[in-house]
């Protein structure tokens, strides 16, 4: 029987480093570089995307479009949560 193995916690400067194939359990196999993922446009996309929506859903609120509206903020709650995350991992020290 094989035993397994007990997970460390990674170190900051495993993450300054960057993690390969962190996403892509593929990346690397014949001769593919690895992926790294581009956290800084994600943020800049979210955040937009949280403008975008939170404002589109105020004037559909006020025109009398209320499933438009509540659509829209299930949208600008999802995008929020997502610029949470993404800053977090920014902030571990994960490249990109």
């Amino acid at each position: 029987m094989e035993r397994r193995q007990r997970h460390r916690p990674r170190s900051r400067e495993e993450y300054e480093r960057g993690l390969p194939d962190y996403h892509d359990p593929t990346g690397g196999f014949g001769g593919a570089a690895p992926a790294y993922s581009a956290l800084t446009l994600r943020i800049v996309l979210a955040a937009i995307s949280v403008v975008l929506c939170g404002g589109a859903a105020a004037l559909f609120a006020l025109n009398g479009f209320v499933v438009l509206a509540v659509l829209l903020c299930v949208l600008a709650v999802g995008m929020l949560v997502d610029l949470v995350w993404v800053i977090h991992r920014k902030r571990r020290g994960e490249p990109g």
